[in-house]
């Protein structure tokens, strides 16, 4: 006897020697089991926006045990090894039922295999037959020594079967489900349970019908291991299969593809509103369709606490090669044609330069031989700042620029983030603030949101471990006077009391358009979110009257107004104060007398600057304004060398102003003519010949057009002229111009030299 139990006990002990050998010998493929997952990209919500698969076209979305419904954990267990919490990777007494019932009835009745069993033949192809199941067998009770029944159940639920190129646990619920594996309902576990068993004949989006009885089968044998109450079972029994089918999740698909490039992580986790990035890219995608081919467009919106990004659609369509969807035009460096000019002005703010109200000059200047023109050919004279922001006027940020100098202004961008791309070996220059330069639609994107966070600005935050790095772009004052600036431009279809009362449309909008019309933006921010939008051709083609107020700000205006409900209070800043100045000087109204006050223009100013008018270009260094006078009894001015006189004070306009101001306007600034014996320097007078004042002029019945030869007698520079404010040509002082008229109605000639005289001729022209 005692022979017999030492046999015995050698027996078992050379047996787990040669399982110990064995083991050691062969050990099993793990490295496998973390090997071959997708990558699935994840938006706030934890729901995919996009998965790409593996190397063998398989999808197979990672996921963890813990964020697997507990339900379908029990119901796998409970059906598919009940003992899997107790055995060592095998079960002899299921091993032995299946041999005997194979055995009985000449089929396969009940498989013996154990979950350990199950995910050995997931990461290791393993041969049919008996040396296939001791191969299985050993591998099992190997995974059993080296892992958790946790980490076992991991391999399983992201590699199990279940039809097709589908694989795991999550990848089978957004594809039948359309939601991930986290909260299922007893039926769906079940579901979810029995495919594997057969994945090609029990898909629900190909045989929901047998789907249907096979899941029936798990939740009764389910039901009578845990013991539910008839009203569960009948309550589960009673839920459909839907015949659905697998569409991969193409969501922000250019961010994902963007994120992959620098994130080796299984799981992608985004800051993106899923649902508000389904309903933007179908409204892209709908407003696209009425422009040519080729064109594409880019949306992004950002949350301005936090500057997480809500929505990116970096084009039109994805799918649609015809309009370059697979290009980002979101970090794509394009021209961003006027909208810098709210940072500058903000900077001639924050410098004390000008206050929102300060009197620029939006009339032909020669700046050093660079001459801009406006985006629609004509001039408007004395314009506030905030005018000439909000009308993007071309002359008045080129003026603001040279006197800041370009250096200055890249730097600053430059300092908070903002990369400008120029040409090799250039230097900032003026045309910069006119679209001379390239920029990232993010980067614009970034710098509009510091309009509403107090000037500090931030990149646009792609993932939740993604840091808020903020940089200073403006003084926090600065910042609120060009947002309050930007929310009082007139907007299209709505007054300015429908702006105040409606809180998701106190929107700080500004657009540009690049030159040629290549690129059409506008950028709009409240206090709750920023949103930008691009509009072109990826290829740079232009596309003629296409520009940024035609083609983008209506869709700016779209998307803002969906996210009303987002707005929040305006920034406070105790450091802005609403005054009235007083024009030409740019003084505020309660420190300038009233023959100094030709005109009131409310604006803000900050932290007690109340800057005057900028300089004249045109004046002389040693001129002051308002310019003191020697008058004489009768009026006239006086030079020293006549004696002494009244100091009488003149508020003088710019000079080049003259043929902009109302008569009015003029005579209080006009300085007196000498007196008879006293003389003093002319200031020249030039005359207009060619037409007289108030005629009307009519085409000839011989003539297929109207000509008038125009002369400025008495000129000592070059003249520029305008007709309705358009400039239509230049010539050398004597020199004349034959101009073409071309529109019928009033017209309004003007000659101006550079110094600021000038002549004007009003007639009618009637075709």
């Amino acid at each position: 006897m005692w022979n017999r139990f030492a046999i015995g006990l050698l027996s078992v002990g050379f047996a787990w020697a040669a399982l110990e050998l064995l083991d050691h010998a062969f050990p099993p493929p793990l490295e496998l089991a973390t090997q071959g997952l997708s990558q699935v990209v994840l938006a706030q919500d934890g729901q995919p926006l996009r998965a790409f698969a593996d190397s063998r076209g398989v999808w197979r979305y990672p996921v963890s045990v813990q964020s697997v419904a507990p339900n379908y954990l029990a119901t796998l267990v409970s059906y598919e090894d009940r003992w899997f919490y107790h055995h060592a990777g095998i079960n002899p007494l299921a091993l032995l039922r299946a041999s005997f019932q194979l055995l009985r009835s000449g089929r396969v009745i009940s498989g013996g295999s154990t979950l350990s069993m199950q995910v050995a033949r997931l990461i290791e192809p393993i041969g049919r037959g008996i040396p296939g199941k001791l191969k299985q067998m050993l591998r099992a009770v190997q995974l059993e020594r080296r892992l958790s029944k946790r980490e076992i159940l991991q391999i399983y639920v992201n590699r199990a079967p279940f039809g097709g190129t589908i694989e795991g646990v999550q990848t089978a619920a957004y594809a039948y489900l359309g939601r991930g594996a986290r909260q299922l309902s007893d039926a769906e576990a079940a579901l979810l349970t029995v495919i594997p068993q057969s994945p090609s004949r029990l898909r629900p989006d190909r045989s929901p019908e047998r789907a249907q009885a096979a899941r029936n089968k798990v939740l009764k044998r389910v039901a009578r291991i845990q013991n539910w109450p008839d009203k569960r079972l009948q309550s589960a029994y009673a839920e459909s299969v839907a015949s659905s089918r697998l569409r991969d999740p193409m969501l922000a698909a250019l961010l994902a593809e963007r994120l992959k490039r620098t994130d080796s992580s299984p799981v992608i986790h985004t800051l993106i509103d899923r649902q508000l990035q389904q309903r933007l890219e179908q409204r892209v995608a709908s407003y696209i369709a009425r422009f040519p081919a080729g064109t594409s467009a880019a949306v992004a919106v950002v949350e301005n606490r936090n500057m997480a990004t809500l929505a990116y659609v970096g084009s039109a369509r994805f799918s649609d090669p015809a309009r370059f969807g697979h290009i980002d035009m979101l970090s794509a460096w394009r021209s961003p044609g006027s909208t810098l000019k709210p940072f500058l002005y903000g900077l001639a703010i924050e410098r004390g330069l000008i206050h929102s109200a300060s009197l620029l000059m939006d009339v032909p200047t020669d700046f050093n031989g660079y001459r801009p023109g406006n985006f629609e050919a004509g001039f408007r004279g004395p314009v506030s700042a905030s005018d000439a922001l909000t009308r993007s006027l071309n002359i008045p940020a080129v003026d603001l620029l040279d006197r800041l100098s370009p250096e200055f202004f890249s730097g600053r961008l430059s300092n908070a983030g903002i990369q400008l791309k120029s040409p090799a070996g250039s230097r900032p220059n003026l045309s910069l603030i006119l679209g001379g330069t390239g920029i990232q639609l993010e980067q614009l994107i970034s710098a509009f949101a510091a309009l509403s966070r107090g000037g500090l600005m931030a990149p646009m935050r792609l993932r939740p471990q993604d840091r808020l790095s903020e940089r200073r772009l403006l003084d926090a004052d600065a910042a609120l006077v060009v947002r309050r600036m930007l929310i009082e431009a007139p907007r299209p279809g709505l007054n300015l009391s429908q702006v105040d009362t409606a809180g998701g449309r106190r929107l700080a909008w500004k657009t540009g358009t690049s030159y040629g019309y290549r690129d059409a933006l506008a950028l709009g921010t409240n206090s709750a979110v920023t949103v930008g939008v691009w509009i072109g051709r990826p290829d740079g083609t232009p596309i003629p009257g296409e520009f940024g107020a035609h083609s983008a700000l209506p869709l700016l205006f779209e998307i803002a107004d969906s996210l009303a409900g987002r707005a929040l209070d305006e920034p406070k800043a105790d450091g802005v104060q609403a005054l009235d100045f007083c024009w030409p000087l740019g003084l505020p109204s309660d420190s300038t007398p009233p023959n100094w006050c030709a005109r009131r223009v409310q604006g803000y100013a900050i932290r007690g600057l109340r800057p005057p008018t900028l300089k004249d270009r045109e004046s002389s260094m040693a001129e002051l304004n308002p310019l003191p006078i020697q008058l004489n009894a009768r009026a006239e001015r006086l030079t020293p060398a006549c004696g002494s006189g009244t100091t009488h004070w003149i508020a003088r306009w710019p000079k080049l102003a003259g043929p902009w101001l109302a008569p009015a306007e003029r005579k209080l600034a006009a300085i007196p003519a000498y007196a008879r014996n006293c003389h003093g320097p002319s200031d020249g007078s030039i005359r207009i010949i060619g037409i007289q004042n108030g005629t009307t002029l009519a085409r000839a019945p011989s003539r297929a057009i109207l000509q008038v030869q125009l002369q400025a007698n008495g000129a000592t520079e070059e003249v520029q002229w305008l007709d309705n404010e358009r400039l239509i040509g230049r010539t050398r002082a004597g020199a004349g111009l034959l101009y073409t008229l071309m529109e019928a109605g009033p017209h309004r000639i003007v000659a101006l030299e550079e110094s600021g005289v000038f002549d004007a001729v009003e007639f009618t022209v009637a075709f």
